[in-house]
């Protein structure tokens, strides 16, 4: 296990384990609600928007653990955020990281609830449990960062749009403009979030945003490349399922062979914006492993 790879467990397990004590086991009446959030957001995943935020924490003078309730809040955002696109209303997709979407393990309904209960848990667990080393203004700050990434101008904007082009096919500037809300945007919350818990307001935070913003939409490429030559059992949806959706994606736009070279460029950009900042290391190298991703 390299370096890079061992970090990223060691927060992976702290994640899972803040996901744990925030997201108990119930029994009674909530029982089954608990136990729909608990599947989609304990379910095994890279993490990627927990760590960046405790990274970006930690590269700003932070304690990476100091962060953790913000980690596990922003993970339960994502996580509520694909159970309602997956929902039949939304993309209608059986299928999430290899086992069965949470509508269809729970039902429409449940489903429905379970996500809107991890959004609203989220807040209560990023305000509610912070850290008393952080100061609460840095506290408000950055879950108002969350806020407004996850919301009309952030992911929920960009889904949004992503319906929209269901029915008219976009420009390559409006998908671009969609893949940086729906996708880019919780990445965006992270980065800038973990700086903000700091207190960095000044050329960190920015370096951090931009980082961000190349990195969140290199990602969306490189899925659309997955999209269509991953391998489903490790994908973990199938092959295809956007071209049989008649969705847009940048391969439709650009082609394989372009795609991959918007990925390279993008993360190299990424890494340059971020690279003057001191201890960004593991930044850099998380930016790069991305490029090569299976999953």
């Amino acid at each position: 296990m390299t370096r890079l790879e061992d970090k990223m467990a060691c927060y992976a397990e702290l994640i899972q384990q803040g996901l744990e004590r925030y997201l108990p086991a119930e029994k009674g009446p909530l029982e089954t609600l608990f136990a729909a959030a608990r599947y989609s957001a304990l379910a095994p995943g890279k993490r990627l928007r927990p760590i960046l935020l405790m990274e970006c924490y930690a590269l700003c003078g932070g304690q990476a653990e100091d962060a953790l309730p913000f980690a596990c809040g922003l993970e339960m955002i994502h996580a509520y955020s694909l159970i309602h696109d997956d929902l039949p209303c939304m993309d209608d997709d059986d299928l999430r990281r290899g086992r069965p979407s949470n509508h269809k393990a729970y039902g429409e309904a449940m489903a429905l609830l379970a996500g809107d209960g991890l959004l609203t848990r989220a807040f209560e667990v990023m305000l509610g449990q912070a850290c008393p080393r952080i100061q609460p203004a840095w506290a408000m700050k950055a879950a108002s960062i969350a806020a407004f990434c996850a919301g009309m101008e952030g992911m929920i904007g960009g889904q949004t749009m992503d319906l929209a082009f269901e029915r008219e096919k976009p420009q390559a500037q409006q998908l671009e403009e969609m893949v940086r809300l729906k996708t880019g945007r919780l990445l965006l919350a992270a980065c800038a979030a973990g700086c903000a818990l700091a207190g960095e307001e000044g050329e960190i935070m920015q370096r951090a945003r931009h980082y961000a913003d190349n990195l969140g939409l290199a990602f969306q490429i490189q899925d659309d490349i997955l999209d269509c030559e991953g391998d489903p059992a490790v994908f973990g949806k199938p092959i295809g399922s956007d071209a049989s959706q008649g969705k847009t994606t940048f391969v439709s736009f650009y082609g394989l062979e372009e795609c991959r070279r918007m990925v390279r460029q993008l993360t190299e950009q990424a890494v340059q914006e971020i690279a003057p900042a001191p201890g960004s290391e593991f930044l850099q190298q998380l930016a790069q492993s991305l490029t090569a991703r299976t999953a």
